[in-house]
């Protein structure tokens, strides 16, 4: 008798629960979102790809949104922000970088999610980050080096304050109809809103 654990007695395969269960689903779930999209997930190919049933999926995640939202945060990974030494250049390639995600396949799948979600703040409140980060997080470091190197007050140390400039980014990829915006629009965002709030709060 073969002491595999990772077989039954009869020779099958083990069945997975817990934990290895819910790392095979969501393996499953990234590669169908990767594949097709949020509008070809679905939870019977998911649970199929995976050697569930659905039944394993629904008490887990209540729904394919729920579901989509937690494959999309395992198939992103957290990027340090940047990290020039200057505020006016840390938010401006941090604003860079947001618009080459957008228009990337990755982007594409985020638009969905935000879609059926019904708004960015709808979909935050989904997403479940495993590192406790928030979507405020990388711009309130950028923010927060700022103030440490004296550039701006720590009263303009705040989310909104923070987010304002990838906010005025979203913007404008619904007015444009399009997930991109020209580099002349990102110099225009910081220069002519972000650098001039942060030092208004600040008093300077």
């Amino acid at each position: 008798m073969s002491g595999d654990p990772s077989t039954h007695q009869g020779g099958g395969p083990a069945r997975r629960r817990g934990t290895a269960l819910e790392e095979a689903i969501l393996d499953a779930a990234v590669a169908e979102l990767t594949e097709s999209g949020y509008a070809g997930l679905t939870m019977d190919k998911v649970a199929a790809r995976a050697g569930t049933n659905k039944n394993a999926l629904y008490r887990r995640w209540p729904n394919r949104l729920a579901l989509g939202t937690a494959a999309y945060a395992r198939l992103t990974r957290t990027v340090p922000p940047p990290d020039t030494g200057d505020l006016r250049g840390d938010v401006l390639e941090q604003l860079r970088r947001a618009n080459r995600y957008w228009s990337s396949p990755l982007g594409a799948i985020l638009r969905e999610l935000l879609a059926a979600a019904g708004g960015a703040a709808e979909f935050l409140s989904r997403l479940q980050d495993p590192s406790g980060e928030t979507a405020a997080a990388p711009w309130l470091t950028i923010l927060g080096r700022a103030v440490a190197r004296g550039e701006v007050a720590p009263e303009a140390l705040h989310p909104r304050v923070a987010t304002v400039a990838v906010d005025l980014l979203r913007n404008e990829f619904a007015v444009r109809g399009v997930p991109s915006a020209p580099d002349t629009v990102l110099i225009e965002i910081v220069d002519e809103v972000y650098l001039p709030l942060v030092r208004v709060r600040g008093g300077a």
